[in-house]
């Protein structure tokens, strides 16, 4: 229909032109190259090659992140702290194989990470259990992974710990140190976050009976160096790893032998050998609790009394917290 014919035909419309390079309009009223909206339904999905990165380019990179890695670690181009911490080597080895207990087997849940300083030291005080110390690495593990920062923690470990030749030498490369006033005093006037287990041994090494009961924290040396540095404090509470291998006897003569602090008997081990070393896979809840400011008592860091109250008030709101995170987790083995 020419124009004068639309006219005719139409008077009063607004006239149109058509430009001399536009192209016939598609059928179903649809353009060329163009999506239309899905309806009643979900949106249309994209193109393979644009929702999927090539997996062969995907395997290169990590090769080459990983010869790059190797070749760093054989020039020794890499950096370590005072104390033998090696950042690099916990992100890319010890943090990712700790993960798969974390997220996998132990299907760990986070809360209150907000009561982590974001920047500056801390103090992280928890509580201990489990025959063996998983639960310190599966805190070091939360607070790297849930933190808006990434912080690593520096833990303070018995002098057991750095008396055995390989086990010394990887805690020193994740950043642990041995558990004294001064090196925890140095790493918190550094800014660094200090992971610390006031029941030591004595958490760890109870028997199943007593589960999720604090035992006591000692001569509150954590407060001291806590109060020196004006840091503050927040109690942890860590509910799974009194399940993953529950102690029904020690045997204290095999432990003496031995030259350890206990010698557990779990339902898995002695009797099944090294399988008996594989942890039960327990659900975990960990809860960081409101930071305890201590800046304002740096002058009472030698009075026994200040020290003592401050040490119960920690030991008690992780005990309430347990009781709490219990509730939330009603069977161990749960999801």
């Amino acid at each position: 229909m020419s124009q004068d014919e639309y006219r005719q035909a139409f008077p009063g419309h607004v006239d149109f032109e058509v430009p001399a390079d536009a192209s016939p309009p598609p059928l179903n009223g649809r353009r060329p190259g163009r999506r239309a909206p899905a309806r009643n339904g979900p949106p249309a999905e994209e193109p393979a090659d644009e929702q999927k990165p090539d997996p062969v380019d995907v395997w290169d990179q990590r090769v080459a992140r990983g010869l790059a890695f190797l070749r760093r670690r054989l020039a020794g181009t890499y950096e370590v702290d005072d104390f033998g911490f090696d950042p690099e080597l916990t992100d890319s080895v010890f943090y990712p194989t700790l993960r798969l207990l974390y997220k996998d087997w132990f299907r760990t849940e986070v809360f209150g990470i907000e009561n982590v300083p974001d920047t500056g030291g801390g103090l992280i005080v928890g509580n201990h259990s489990g025959t063996l110390a998983l639960d310190a690495m599966m805190l070091s593990v939360a607070l790297n992974d849930k933190h808006p920062r990434d912080r690593h923690l520096r833990l303070l470990g018995a002098d057991l710990v750095f008396r055995l030749p390989v086990l010394s030498e990887l805690a020193r490369k994740a950043g642990a140190t041995v558990a004294c006033n001064p090196d925890a005093e140095r790493l918190m006037r550094g800014g660094e976050l200090v992971g610390v287990f006031p029941e030591g041994f004595k958490g760890i090494g109870k028997k199943y009976a007593d589960r999720y009961k604090l035992q006591r924290f000692g001569r509150g040396g954590f407060v001291s160096a806590a109060l020196r540095t004006g840091t503050p404090i927040v109690p942890a509470a860590i509910v799974g790893a009194e399940e993953i291998y529950p102690i029904l006897a020690d045997v204290k003569p095999l432990a003496r032998l031995l030259g350890l602090p206990y010698f557990p008997v779990t339902p898995t081990f002695p009797w099944l050998g090294p399988l008996g070393l594989v942890p039960l896979p327990s659900k975990w809840l960990i809860q960081f609790c409101p930071p305890i400011p201590t800046e304002h008592l740096t002058e009472y860091a030698d009075d026994p009394m200040v020290v003592y109250n401050l040490a119960d008030q920690v030991r008690e709101t992780i005990q309430t917290t347990l009781h709490a995170l219990l509730e939330k987790r009603p069977d161990p083995f749960g999801l």
